[in-house]
């Protein structure tokens, strides 16, 4: 059996993927990346056998050492915008270095590859990486990961029942929201599994929803009215920030709310629910458990 490492995994994602794993395949065959190979994560890593290597995307070097004698090496994007560039080419060169067999990259779907894209600068990285890694000679699978459902409660705030605005600037687009959890679980039946060699598979849901059907998801979750209010860009940027939401996050949920508002998210398929081998969670699913009997 390969030898993988799933690198990010003092993340949400790296670590749901690394114990979806365990019940999938020996526990010898699994590793995961850390930077501080003696924090809490990394001891329950350790606790359950599975051997820790640490690594850094910006000390090209750890990362040489740390993918030596993998097979199939997780790579979870990284979240520094700034940075990530140089970082996850340090990532796709280390394993080339290093003999790596397999690389899987979470990156984004999107329609267009376009610098007049609300979110040009999360998706230059992405492609820049997928493009790296396809010029490499390296075996790659391209995981286009859509938004987590699970950053809904973060895009409408933690005083939307408070309020009873759903005040975000997405228009009529929908967007082909995923569970973290389900695109995890995912992750793993194709680390453990063959026949996704240099391909690119959207990882969406089987349904795309509209603000609007998320706040009547709401409602119904809550018993209490939510009403979905779309402002203009301009006039989400002004609220956001005289709320004084940092600016770097202002401008990321305006960049978003375009995109969605364009339909650039809307993509679905059945793929999730094939590679699951179940139905994957639904929007109203996931916001029942959210906001249920929170009003």
């Amino acid at each position: 059996m390969n030898k993988i490492l799933v690198t990010g995994a003092s993340g949400h994602l790296g670590e749901a993927v690394a114990n979806f794993l365990l019940k999938k395949t020996s526990v010898n065959n699994i590793a995961v990346l850390v930077r501080d190979s003696e924090s809490d994560k990394a001891k329950t890593f350790k606790a359950k056998g599975i051997e820790v290597r640490k690594g850094d995307y910006n000390d090209y070097n750890s990362l040489v050492n740390a993918f030596k004698g993998i097979d199939k090496l997780y790579f979870v994007s990284g979240n520094d915008i700034v940075n990530r560039n140089k970082q996850q080419e340090n990532v796709v060169k280390a394993s080339k270095e290093a003999g790596v067999k397999h690389v899987l990259y979470t990156s984004i779907p999107r329609k267009k590859d376009s610098n007049l894209s609300p979110i040009a600068l999360v998706a230059e990285s992405h492609i820049k990486t997928e493009n790296w890694l396809k010029e490499s000679g390296l075996t790659y699978t391209l995981l286009k990961h859509n938004i987590y459902m699970d950053m809904l409660p973060i895009f409408l705030g933690e005083k939307l029942l408070e309020t009873g605005v759903a005040y975000f600037p997405a228009g009529d687009g929908k967007v082909g929201f995923a569970l973290r959890n389900d695109m995890a679980e995912a992750a793993a039946a194709i680390l453990t599994s063959e026949g996704h060699e240099n391909k690119s598979y959207d990882i969406t849901n089987n349904r795309a929803v509209s603000f609007l059907e998320i706040a009547a998801a709401i409602s119904k979750a809550s018993g209490k009215t939510i009403n979905y209010v779309s402002p203009a860009q301009e006039e989400f940027i002004k609220t956001l920030s005289s709320a004084g939401v940092p600016m770097e996050y202002v401008g990321m949920f305006a960049g978003f709310g375009e995109v969605f508002k364009q339909g650039e998210l809307d993509q679905t398929n059945n793929l999730l629910e094939t590679l699951i081998d179940r139905k994957p969670t639904s929007v109203t699913e996931f916001l029942t458990q959210v906001y249920s009997n929170k009003n």
